[in-house]
């Protein structure tokens, strides 16, 4: 774009001093000619650089998901090609469910069990209350005989052995009646272990069944969401585990973002909703509209490790760092394909001289257009 600008001035400078004459061609004219661009083109890259910063440095930044299944075994099937588009629900590979299938029945059968044992311990409560309400009745009884053969004995009525034995009789029946009572609180200890309305040992089983059955869906792995799995290398026959630094499979999703790094000191007038443009090497001759979404303040040399060692800046100034401008792409370009890892250049336009952006705008297009040029030998 300079080259072009110098070059129209160059043309009209020598149509004036030199095809029409117009104006004398002496030092004072020569020396003007000289100043003018380059106090013009300064001015204008000075402002430019200002109120319409640019970036060569504009990455595109996609999720990416490790595939690691919850549990481990043999795989049997792994529909998922590599570098394919897929979407969120497809299946990714298959885990041998034998085990886990296995295990489902196997608690199954115990919740069944359980559930039966908890019946009769009911139905051992309702008797041990029918047996302690039987032997109060008996008791009754039993206390109005004691009472009768010990009136009959003292009037000389009644033999003493008949007294005896229904008191003996009594202290049997109070005893059983503590027994009774015992068996009846152990039966509703039992029964008050509840857990969401069964008992304790059923919901222990349920617990453990609901937890098998998980693992048995976890048997079969889905895309997260929409996207492509890259570099698959896992095959039928191969074994898996739930190790998060031994991934199955690497999965990247068609959600991204884009950021442009700048200088420190070209985004002071820059604010959230300004216009922006990308031009990326991999979409030669599109400019896609983008908004500022927000500017990252904050980088890594703003950090420093936890240690017990003085900070050192190094035999060298470490160089400046950048900062990070978030880029929301306009509704027209949002569902266009952008390559994860995609570079190229972006430009913002902030509030202040407008005029100015449209100088931005064409050296933005050219350079778009520039990336039609496969400049190698080889």
């Amino acid at each position: 774009m300079e080259a072009l600008i110098l070059g129209i001035y160059a043309f009209f400078v020598w149509l004036i001093f030199i095809r029409l004459k117009w104006l004398p061609w002496n030092t004072t004219s020569q020396v003007t000619v000289v100043i003018i661009p380059v106090v013009g083109m300064a001015a204008t890259i000075l402002l430019l650089n200002i109120n319409a910063p640019s970036s060569a440095d504009v990455r595109v930044i996609k999720y990416v998901v490790q595939v690691v299944p919850q549990v481990r075994g043999r795989v049997l099937e792994v529909p998922a090609e590599g570098n394919r588009p897929m979407k969120k629900g497809d299946v990714l590979f298959r885990i041998d469910p034998t085990p886990y299938e296995l295990d489902v029945k196997a608690l199954e059968a115990q919740l069944a069990s359980a559930e039966g044992s908890a019946n009769e311990l009911r139905q051992q409560r309702n008797a041990a209350r029918g047996n302690s309400a039987a032997l109060r009745s008996q008791i009754r009884l039993a206390k109005l005989r004691v009472e009768q053969f010990a009136e009959l004995s003292e009037t000389g009525a009644g033999n003493r052995f008949d007294l005896e034995k229904a008191e003996a009789d009594l202290a049997n029946l109070d005893s059983q009646l503590v027994a009774a009572i015992a068996n009846e609180a152990r039966t509703e200890a039992q029964l008050a272990a509840v857990v969401d309305g069964d008992l304790a040992s059923v919901a222990t089983i349920k617990a453990n069944l609901a937890k098998a059955r998980w693992d048995l869906s976890q048997t079969v792995m889905y895309a997260p969401s929409d996207g492509t799995a890259i570099n698959v290398q896992l095959r039928p026959g191969s074994f898996v585990v739930g190790l998060p630094l031994v991934p199955a499979m690497t999965f990247v999703e068609n959600d991204f973002q884009v950021i442009a790094l700048f200088g420190q000191n070209e985004l002071w007038r820059v604010q959230p909703g300004n216009e922006a443009e990308i031009a990326l090497l991999t979409n030669p001759g599109k400019v896609i509209k983008a908004t500022v979404d927000s500017v990252i303040w904050a980088q890594g040399q703003g950090q420093i490790a936890m240690s017990g060692n003085l900070p050192q800046s190094g035999p060298m100034p470490m160089p400046p760092g950048r900062f990070a401008v978030k880029l929301t792409l306009a509704p027209q370009d949002r569902d266009q394909f952008l390559a994860a890892g995609a570079t190229g250049d972006a430009a913002i336009y902030t509030e202040h001289f407008a005029p100015l952006h449209i100088i931005r705008k064409v050296i933005l297009r050219v350079g778009s257009y520039t990336n039609y040029l496969i400049l190698k030998l080889h």
